[in-house]
């Protein structure tokens, strides 16, 4: 498992691209029209229950535009609120709250999106079963989804290709499912292997065979019962394959150890948040 952490250079550089996303080469020409002078307050809320998260991002794309903006965290991140919460006050002037809110909106309510689904699966799957999340993210915020993926009580598979073996359908449809598991045990060098299987013929080729994660794909709930029942002692067990909040629940019931869910990340609705003067 990949442990995810948000250093604050890595958040700064990030909201720095937005920012230059957003402004551009002339800047907010329509907040340019506002006094420079003029001090507001505003006020962060949630429009809906949601696990707030990204705060961090919120603070430093404030601060990147004007660093005399006070930018009063009321929620942590990873927490549940309700709709109409209160998320923080902000005060500064007009102008530069104007130009940095929708890259601060836009932060927040894509992390918290996927906070807020993950935690879903979380609740519905219980306390013996974990979700997580898989390499289905934007290119190059993939660090920033798993990280979300975490504070909504999730847990995250491997980062990238180099973490762990993972031997797929698509390896097993090139070679042998046999040999691809044993040269992955001769050449491990430490690194755990994970093998997903769509039916109980190929998990009696590889039973016996030390490896980590048997990874069920697709598979009906009788044979994922079964499944998981013959290799539970030897193996960490993990089910995958279009789950959705429907059907978690019933997944989750057959033993399996963990259930990947990539809608979590590549399919999370954003959270509807507003700046409010």
């Amino acid at each position: 498992m990949s442990k995810i952490r948000l250093s604050e250079n890595f958040i700064k550089d990030r909201v720095k691209l937005a920012l230059t996303e957003d402004l551009y080469p002339h800047g907010d020409i329509t907040s340019g029209l506002l006094k420079k002078d003029r001090i507001i307050s505003a006020k962060l809320i949630s429009n809906q229950k949601a696990v707030v998260a990204g705060l961090l991002f919120v603070k430093h794309t404030f601060a990147q535009v004007d660093k005399k903006i006070k930018f009063s965290i009321k929620k942590k991140d990873g927490s549940l609120v309700k709709k109409d919460s209160l998320i923080a006050n902000i005060k500064g002037r007009a102008n530069s709250i104007l130009i940095a809110e929708r890259v601060a909106l836009n932060f927040l309510s894509h992390i918290s999106g996927i906070a807020t689904k993950t935690n879903q699966f979380v609740k519905l799957a219980g306390k013996k079963c974990k979700i997580c999340c898989t390499r289905k993210t934007i290119p190059n915020y993939r660090v920033i989804q798993k990280y979300a993926v975490k504070l909504g009580g999730g847990i995250n598979h491997r980062f990238n290709l180099s973490d762990e073996y993972l031997i797929k359908d698509n390896h097993i449809a090139s070679s042998n499912i046999k040999e691809l598991v044993e040269s992955a045990i001769n050449n491990k060098k430490g690194k755990k292997i994970s093998v997903e299987i769509d039916n109980l013929k190929q998990l009696k080729e590889i039973m016996g065979l030390k490896f980590n994660t048997v990874l069920f794909d697709n598979m009906n709930i009788k044979d994922l019962k079964i499944g998981v029942r013959i290799a539970k002692k030897y193996y960490e067990t993990e089910a995958s394959g279009n789950i959705n909040l429907k059907t978690v629940k019933l997944i989750a019931a057959t033993g399996v150890n963990r259930i990947s869910v990539g809608s979590i990340t590549h399919s999370a609705p954003a959270i509807d948040f507003k700046i409010e003067i």
